[in-house]
């Protein structure tokens, strides 16, 4: 997840401190760190652990933002639905933190260097799996929400922990608290409804070594929702990743025309919320 106003998330470019807890996990041997964000979560890469290599993803105590019991259940369910997501292998918390342990997965990154090298291919397949992904998992068995709606209450609670408008996006911050709920308050009809990933930004697609989509990882907001709420800010996270040029290519891999209203209004609420 990235935006102006998010966290820096980043595949790390030197060494990183490995959490005790984590070391004790993993029986202390050598890990690769391949992901760190703002909050103080990470991702190792445990390659040599047996039967075969996984990954762990830990969060220190106290950051909320960040629920990994959340993620290993969305995980499960969509793994058992069907889904290219990782296979949780363990998860779980102490006083120092929380951890969950999956599967490790072919394929890297949609925004390994390979790929910002190749930002065309690399867009038309971050569509293409998101295509795949609300195909094949389904809304009516779904239990787990992302609703526009929830998602609003939780721009009102930023707003009361003192979040405002200079933390917004460039492309919103001409707008008025007022102005904001309003837009935010004029939902879209939800016609189409999907479980969406909840965080579809490039990073978040494994790609294999032709370019096309293997998996889904990082599902810890997944719900029902409108496509769009994924579509939007998939082709936004082009532009942070790739450039200027290269969101339409998302619809096109996912096989739809752009919708501005739509586009327009998830942004604002993924930007806001």
């Amino acid at each position: 997840m990235h935006s102006n106003s998010a966290p820096l998330a980043a595949i790390p470019t030197g060494p990183v401190a490995v959490p005790l807890r984590v070391r004790e996990l993993t029986g202390g041997r050598a890990l690769v760190p391949v992901w760190v964000n703002g909050l103080g979560g990470s991702t190792f890469h445990d390659p040599d652990s047996r039967p075969s290599p996984r990954f762990i993803k830990w969060v220190p105590a106290g950051t909320p933002e960040l629920d990994l019991e959340a993620e290993a259940e969305r995980l499960a369910w969509a793994d058992e639905h069907g889904a290219l997501v990782p296979r949780v292998l363990a998860s779980g918390a102490d006083e120092s933190g929380s951890w969950l342990i999956t599967a490790a997965l072919a394929g890297e990154s949609a925004v390994a260097p390979r790929w910002i090298a190749e930002p065309v291919t690399a867009a038309r397949a971050i569509g293409a799996g998101l295509r795949i992904l609300h195909d094949t998992l389904p809304v009516a068995e779904c239990p787990y929400s992302w609703s526009a709606a929830e998602r609003i209450e939780q721009f009102e609670q930023r707003l009361r922990t003192g979040s405002g408008p200079s933390e917004w996006d460039p492309a919103h911050r001409h707008l008025t608290l007022a102005d904001a709920r309003a837009r935010l308050a004029d939902i879209p009809d939800l016609a189409h409804p999907v479980v969406c990933h909840g965080d579809a930004c490039a990073p978040n697609t494994l790609l294999d070594a032709t370019g096309r989509f293997t998996a889904h990882v990082d599902l810890g907001t997944l719900g029902v929702a409108d496509p769009w709420a994924d579509l939007a800010i998939a082709a936004w996270s082009t532009e942070w990743n790739y450039g200027t040029g290269f969101e339409d290519l998302v619809y096109e891999g996912y096989g739809i025309e752009r919708d501005p209203a739509r586009i327009s209004y998830y942004r604002l609420l993924w930007d806001l919320s």
